[in-house]
């Protein structure tokens, strides 16, 4: 029973993949905007199997995956994909996959749904240990050092916006110095969106009115040096459900294996990253909690 569900979710992930990697390619062709330069080798795998594996690997529950390519890929799927590459060959496709698969994510986002009622919340992506920063060279000038909840480390922040049926709606990578409240994120995260976000006492910010107008009223908590003020009832009780955000990253941290810091290259770890999101976009059981209409 487990291997026809998990057959079922491949040729979910590979009809959804290689209906969007069609549209992306002619979208590309209609505007010129094809590289000038081709690879002298043409890979044997296309970009809708290539993504397609590497998505369905944060379904698949492996840890390792380089364990996963060799012991389930190439042992257990040569009838789905024929053409299939070494290990080796196939990381060195990945790079390739950055643009095609973050206009992927970007897309999955545009489909989840507008309720009005959203969650803002920033994970930490620690690229290495602590005790090996100034020795790490993998993500050098690209990461750095950021706090979190738990503490100092070094590495990313994955900056998430969900609605309350626990769908994503944008996301953000930024170097972990980066602050929840920077303009350019919040502007870059929630600009598209209008009803109620609510966040953490992170994202209090100047830009609280230029987002009214624009019709998107953010609610924190307040800090300490803060003047207390008039809370309405149904927005209080939505804060308290802010947690739904943190479920949302537990799912993508432990089940989509999104935070490790083996990444040996900083586009293949990139690449990793949104694939998780793509896998979360089609995981079966998101989180989600019941919130009154927020126009009610």
């Amino acid at each position: 029973m487990q291997s026809q569900i998990s057959e079922e979710k491949l040729i979910e992930l590979f009809i959804a993949v290689d209906d969007f990697v069609n549209l992306f390619d002619q979208w590309l062709a209609s505007r010129a905007l094809a590289p000038t330069r081709q690879p002298t080798r043409q890979p044997e795998l296309s970009n809708s199997e290539i993504i397609t594996i590497l998505v369905y690997y944060h379904h698949s529950g492996y840890k390792n995956f380089q364990y996963y390519y060799q012991r389930l890929v190439q042992t257990q799927m040569p009838t789905y994909f024929p053409r299939l590459v070494t290990y080796q060959r196939f990381i060195d496709l990945l790079p390739r996959q950055v643009a095609t698969i973050h206009v992927l994510t970007k897309y999955l986002c545009l489909l989840s749904k507008r309720t009005g009622c959203y969650f803002a919340d920033s994970k930490k992506l620690p690229v290495c240990d602590n005790r090996r920063i100034h020795f790490h060279r993998v993500f050098k000038d690209i990461a750095s050092r950021g706090k979190s909840s738990t503490g100092w480390f070094y590495g990313l922040k994955l900056h998430l916006v969900i609605n309350q049926l626990g769908q994503v709606m944008n996301f953000l990578l930024t170097p972990a110095s980066v602050s929840d409240n920077n303009e350019t994120v919040l502007g870059r995260l929630l600009g598209s969106l209008t009803g109620k976000c609510y966040a953490d006492k992170g994202y209090i910010s100047k830009l609280f009115e230029q987002f009214y107008q624009q019709g998107l009223h953010i609610i924190t908590k307040i800090r300490k040096n803060m003047k207390n003020s008039v809370m309405d009832l149904d927005d209080k009780l939505r804060l308290k459900k802010r947690a739904l955000i943190e479920s949302v990253n537990d799912i993508l941290m432990s089940v989509m294996d999104v935070d490790h810091s083996r990444h040996r290259s900083p586009l293949n770890a990139i690449v990793h990253t949104m694939a998780g999101l793509v896998a979360y976009h089609f995981y079966d059981t998101k989180p989600s909690v019941f919130v009154k209409p927020v126009h009610a």
